[in-house]
């Protein structure tokens, strides 16, 4: 699979074309989108509006030299013919300026549409990957690749189109008119001065990009370094470690400082260079222009001609070193964004995969076999099946694939053998949407967004009504605890949920399930943060929100699942013991064992009876 998270996007050589070419290339469809017309009328008239203007733009310094011819010449009387063509001049300029501005104006909603559709086909991606690749990703780089890529396709288009290619178009139309009005000496001269220009500007631009390219390695590894130390601000404190984690950015931040340095100091030798190629052009053009009106063949208008000819080329050229470090940069960067939209989604629906529609749904494991890694297995062979308006509980110890029963449920993966099915449909026959909208979980670990509380239980369902919110909130225990606070339902809980407690996140949590309205609940140690007497009543308002609803339940503490239809007793990877609670209890095996555990066990912190982790076998494999 290709991996793209976190990875630096500079890690290829700058001379590397084909890169820069398949970056082109992937933009190409997004400059010229199919069954949009609108669009692509717009490339076109922006086109026409560029070669216009650059047309406009070479014929100034012809129609500068007729005024002067015209104002140094014998007979002044005429003065109608120099102020006319200084109107003309004047004209010109209007127009070369106006419809540059014209381009702008009608292609700027095509570079806008380009920008907006790529950023959103990633961010979309990125949601359509599978749960392997967010686990591995490094967020700050990630957003870092996003933002750089989307900004590298507004300076591509901005700079590539309308100054690098019309640049290109003005030295050919500018030798080719001095080679007409003149000989070919002067076109020579001009086309060998750009030439050594562009070639000078290019091999030392390409020699410096080693130093940006580390100031964006630098760059991204301190923002990432940041983001993770601030989105982990609380165990940095714990710990007391926040001159380690100021060493680690300011580490970061040093190595972005010497490569700046670095290529600010060269930035000045190519300054220099450019300069010293410009200044013998100009010399080389002013002398044979100068013999040439010593010599009668040339007038004082073509001095100025040749001379401004080159100056007007020199201008826009005089970025190149920045356009063209830029644009490789913005090449690279655009290259590592396309790269995440390479990346295989690992799930993805199949073409003819059909929507579920199920109000009381049946679940069954058939023979499931699974393992994050081949060579270490997590599930081998779990078979088991949750009748229609049933709750089965599943519990055993940290490491037997409590959660990753979960997640092979909501298909973050796909099973390696066996199946997992919903009213007799292999899930993998579904289409994810319509399978993750039949199941709701409560999480153990609930994140919540940086929002309002509201915002986060109408998460649920985003089209639900305010009243429908609030009786989610009530049956989740969570409503009066709402009204007390001086924001209400508009109170922010901060990034992550932080201000509000474990207990408080996780009703939240349970409320924005219960908005769902699921045919299936799953609860993933959905009491787990809360204390015995807000645990009782938030338990009965879950049995009466699971009534008659299919419910697989995941849970550490035993007394949240004796009403369970059914206990499956998970140990490493293999179900060891099923049942439902008090044939369990008058079997007297490992069910039984850690009953007896917990019943004795009390956790002493929470005030609340010990956990499954308290109690772990001996024998569980850590996941």
């Amino acid at each position: 699979m290709t991996r793209a998270h976190g990875a630096s996007p500079t890690t290829r050589t700058g001379s590397d074309l084909k890169a820069d070419g398949r970056a082109i290339r992937a933009l190409l469809p997004y400059l010229w989108p199919k069954n949009q017309p609108e669009m692509r009328s717009r490339v076109v008239i922006a086109m026409v509006f560029l070669v216009i203007a650059k047309i406009a733009t070479v014929i100034i310094p012809y129609v500068y030299k007729l005024a002067i011819d015209a104002l140094t010449g014998p007979d002044l009387a005429l003065i109608v013919v120099p102020v006319g063509l200084l109107v003309l001049y004047g004209v010109v300029r209007i127009a070369s300026s106006g419809f540059n501005e014209l381009r702008d104006f009608v292609f700027a909603r095509v570079a806008q549409r380009a920008i907006r559709n790529v950023a959103l086909k990633t961010f979309e991606h990125l949601h359509a990957l599978a749960l392997r690749f967010h686990l591995d990703r490094q967020t700050g780089g990630l957003s870092r690749v996003i933002e750089r890529g989307t900004k590298g396709i507004e300076f591509l288009l901005s700079f590539m189109l309308f100054n690098i290619v019309p640049t290109l178009l003005e030295i050919l139309l500018v030798c080719g008119i001095l080679w007409v009005l003149y000989d070919f000496w002067y076109s020579a001269v001009t086309f060998l001065t750009i030439v050594g220009y562009i070639a000078f500007t290019l091999s030392i631009t390409e020699w410096r990009i080693q130093f940006r390219r580390a100031m964006n390695d630098s760059d991204q590894e301190a923002n990432t370094k940041a983001i993770d130390s601030l989105l982990n601000y609380e165990t940095v404190k714990y710990f007391g470690n926040e001159a380690h984690e100021a060493r680690r950015f300011d580490e970061a931040l040093k190595r972005y400082e010497n490569a700046a340095v670095k290529s600010r100091t060269t930035l000045s030798l190519l300054n220099v260079g450019q300069g010293a190629i410009i200044a013998v052009g100009l010399v080389a053009v002013m002398v044979m222009a100068g013999f040439g009106v010593k010599n009668g063949t040339m007038t004082i208008g073509d001095f100025v001609l040749v001379n401004g000819y080159l100056i007007q080329l020199y201008l826009p050229l005089n970025f190149l070193g920045f356009v063209y470090r830029e644009m490789k940069q913005s090449l690279i960067d655009m290259e590592a964004m396309f790269r995440l939209l390479a990346v295989d989604r690992e799930v993805k629906d199949r073409d003819d995969a059909v929507s579920l529609t199920t109000e009381n749904a049946t679940v069954e494991f058939r023979d499931v076999r699974f393992g994050y890694r081949p060579d270490r297995p997590i599930l081998k062979g779990v078979a088991f099946k949750v009748p229609a308006g049933k709750t089965v509980a599943i519990v055993g110890p940290s490491g037997a694939g409590k959660s990753t029963i979960s997640r092979l449920l909501f298909r973050f993966y796909d099973v390696d053998s066996g199946s997992i099915r919903i009213d007799g449909h292999d899930i993998r026959e579904l289409s994810q949407t319509s399978l993750r909208a039949a199941i709701g979980i409560v999480p153990q670990d609930t994140v919540l967004f940086n929002d309002t509380i509201y915002y986060n239980i109408a998460y649920g369902r985003p089209g639900a009504s305010p009243a429908e919110v609030e009786q989610a909130a009530r049956l989740a225990q969570v409503h009066d605890f709402v009204l007390a606070l001086p924001d209400g339902y508009t109170t922010r809980v901060g990034e992550r949920g932080l201000k509000l407690s474990g207990g408080e996140k996780q009703r939240v949590a349970i409320a924005r399930t219960i908005l769902k309205r699921p045919a299936i609940l799953l609860f993933d140690e959905a009491t787990s943060a809360l204390d015995t007497h807000t645990e009782r009543e938030i338990q009965h308002s879950l049995r009466e929100v699971s009534r008659g609803r299919t419910t697989l339940v995941i849970a550490h503490r035993l007394s949240t699942v004796v009403d369970a239809d059914e206990i499956i007793v998970l140990q490493d990877g293999e179900i060891v013991e099923r049942g439902p609670h008090r044939e369990l209890i008058e079997r007297d095996g490992i069910y039984a064992a850690m009953w007896r555990r917990q019943q004795e066990g009390f956790d002493l912190e929470r005030g609340t009876p010990a956990g499954l982790e308290d109690i772990a076998l001996a024998d569980s494999t850590p996941q």
